[in-house]
């Protein structure tokens, strides 16, 4: 099950899993929308091995500018906390199980 990330649960949500994937996307993203059902996949698909969570860009701006965030939907993988993978835009499923797979 992907997790609700917010400003206030981060730091709490990063130090609890050593593999984070983070889906920054906004209600009104068309592109968001049909990247959504992946996404769920993949926090199934990696349960126990990743967290995998969803931050809204509208209801989180401390996150999205904390990383920068300019155009959704971002995807951003995070080992111990630091950054080791970004990608912006869609992309097939495969690429962020192969980056996922990698840590």
């Amino acid at each position: 099950m992907e997790l609700e990330i917010t400003d206030q649960n981060f730091e709490e949500i990063v130090s609890a899993n050593n593999l984070l994937m983070v889906d920054f996307w906004a209600t009104w993203c068309g592109p968001c929308k049909r990247l959504a059902p992946v996404i769920e996949e993949i926090s199934g698909e990696f349960a126990g091995k990743a967290a995998v969570g969803k931050c809204d860009i509208e209801e989180n701006p401390d996150l999205a500018e904390k990383f920068g965030i300019m155009s959704i939907p971002t995807i951003i993988i995070l080992k111990d906390g630091q950054e080791v993978w970004r990608n912006t835009g869609t992309a097939p499923k495969s690429v962020y199980t192969e980056q996922l797979s990698k840590y």
